[in-house]
């Protein structure tokens, strides 16, 4: 098979390798709709996760079936199907402490561009396929199943581990795709402020369709500075980390309340340390909280933000921003999210 494979950090380019084989509980798929994500940028040009050699990028897709194993009991060939980013093995005991997505090792359920070849190619293999894969429904294109396998996910788990509550004031710090949809899933678990930091203008007029009620643009000064003069120095509630760097967690801390929680779901893909300063914790005893987390993976998960679709809660079609067809297009669409134009929320490229 022919895929787009990350050769080494640095460097990705097309590559032949063998067609992976099917076990019993798994499936083969061919591709459908794909999406580059931000997450190949850092794993490629940052060296994220470490070194990999000709491995296949990519992990968000929607796919037909191919090929089941012989003990795959809720799949057949021909199936559209969501290929969630992670996949965990659910059998394995960190599944059964309901952290499946770190399943055998820490993060070992983000397999696909990660522990082994992604979806970037022309046949994706999916372990554990019954509870793995998840049918897509009738009334959701492939391409906003894509959005579903990762970005409208993530974005709702930075929701959810911010622990979000009816009136909350809220600030998702960076409107990419994932950041969006926080803002969408905050706005679905109630937030009442809700502040969106970012600039570029598309992701801006977006993050307020998806219920965003201020703007914070840090080219037009200090986040901190900003939000604190909106809220009468009173801070927030909740902070969703989707973007920015190591030195974000600081100006997170810095606009917290007492009590509060900050929630971060962006890969950090560089840098060595976390520092938050010790007066912006309240020397060490102001309640403060941080949590970082990888969304869950699944069918159960993919069937649950479909369902979010369906019932017009959330509108994933609104980030695409770019379209392609060919499975040729998804150089493009990575070099699209390596260079981030103005215009650009999320590439999609129907194969």
């Amino acid at each position: 098979m022919k895929g787009y494979a990350m050769l080494r950090i640095g460097e990705a380019g097309w590559i032949e390798k063998e067609d992976p084989k099917c076990g019993p509980m798994d499936a083969i798929c061919r591709p459908v709709a794909l999406a580059p994500c931000s997450s190949d940028i850092h794993t490629v040009y940052e060296g994220g996760v470490g070194e990999r050699h000709n491995m296949m990028l990519g992990h968000e897709a929607v796919g037909e079936v191919v090929e089941v194993g012989s003990m795959v009991k809720d799949f057949k060939v021909g199936d559209q199907v969501i290929i969630p980013a992670i996949t965990p093995d659910w059998s394995s005991v960190a599944a059964q402490e309901s952290y499946a997505m770190h399943s055998g090792v820490p993060l070992g359920g983000w397999k696909f561009s990660n522990i082994k070849d992604g979806v970037f190619a022309e046949l994706i293999h999916v372990n554990d396929a019954d509870g793995n894969l998840a049918h897509l429904p009738e009334g959701i294109s492939p391409e906003v199943g894509a959005m579903l396998s990762d970005m409208v996910t993530t974005g709702l788990h930075g929701a959810e581990l911010a622990s979000i509550e009816p009136g909350d004031v809220v600030a998702v710090i960076g409107i990419g795709p994932v950041g969006l949809m926080s803002v969408a899933s905050a706005s679905v678990l109630g937030a009442g402020r809700l502040f969106a930091v970012g600039s570029r203008p598309k992701c801006i007029e977006v993050a307020q369709e998806f219920g965003a009620t201020d703007i914070i643009n840090y080219r037009e000064g200090g986040i901190v500075e900003q939000i604190m003069e909106a809220t009468k120095g009173q801070g927030v509630n909740r902070v969703i980390v989707a973007g920015g760097d190591l030195d974000t967690f600081q100006q997170a801390f810095d606009i917290l309340k007492v009590g509060g929680r900050v929630a971060n779901v962006n890969y950090l893909g560089e840098g060595e340390n976390i520092k938050i300063s010790r007066e912006s914790t309240m020397v060490g005893m102001g309640h403060k909280h941080f949590v970082g987390g990888l969304t869950p993976g699944g069918r159960n998960r993919m069937d649950r933000m479909a369902n979010l679709v369906l019932a017009g809660r959330i509108h994933p079609e609104k980030m695409i921003t770019h379209r392609f067809t060919g499975i040729e297009h998804v150089e493009d669409g990575v070099e699209l999210m390596r260079t981030k134009p103005r215009d650009l929320i999320k590439p999609v490229i129907l194969v």
